[in-house]
């Protein structure tokens, strides 16, 4: 069983804010924030009329903006505004492998916080619904997608949650956090 405790000694690790990017993808970060004795993980479903990412249920983040400090600044910019929920440096117990988009070209660094409990969660207009999944029964859900040309490129792996579909680079991340777990 998963609890809190256990789950931020093993995702806990060092900061490296450096990203190895060539220059072929937009840089961004995502905040994982999972809350809870028994651990539940906050994702966000963005609307239907976005640019990029249109209905996909993803993590709170975005680009690095030149206004950043760094790109774990942007994580915390972006959950503060997307999902009214205020993260400190010192509450981020570390990283997970960096992620790329395929259609979008994004290169995004995934940072972790693991926290007792959380405020209620307010979205702006980047954020169609807020959910809060419980951890390990979603981690269970994982599926691989049977597409081989996905395989080609990048594993492609899929989660599912209320008849929701979280793939893509979501799913990566997950499956980083279900391969610690």
């Amino acid at each position: 069983m998963i609890n809190s405790n256990n789950l931020k000694s093993i995702l806990s690790s060092p900061l490296n804010l450096e990203i190895k990017n060539d220059g072929k993808y937009r840089v961004a970060s995502v905040l994982v924030v999972i809350y809870g004795k028994e651990p539940i993980v906050v994702m966000t479903e963005k609307p239907k009329h976005m640019k990029f990412h249109a209905g996909e249920i993803s993590f709170p983040g975005g680009k690095l903006d030149d206004t950043d400090s760094d790109i774990l600044e942007t994580a915390l910019r972006e959950t503060r505004e997307e999902i009214g929920l205020t993260i400190t440096r010192d509450q981020v117990v570390g990283q997970l492998d960096s992620v790329i988009t395929l259609n979008s070209g994004f290169l995004i660094l995934p940072f972790v916080s693991i926290i007792d409990e959380i405020p209620k969660l307010s979205p702006n207009s980047e954020v169609e619904k807020i959910f809060h999944i419980p951890l390990e029964p979603f981690l269970k859900t994982m599926a691989k997608d049977p597409d081989p040309t996905h395989n080609i490129i990048q594993e492609m792996h899929t989660f599912e949650y209320r008849d929701q579909i979280v793939w893509g680079a979501s799913a990566r991340i997950l499956k980083q956090i279900q391969s610690h777990v």
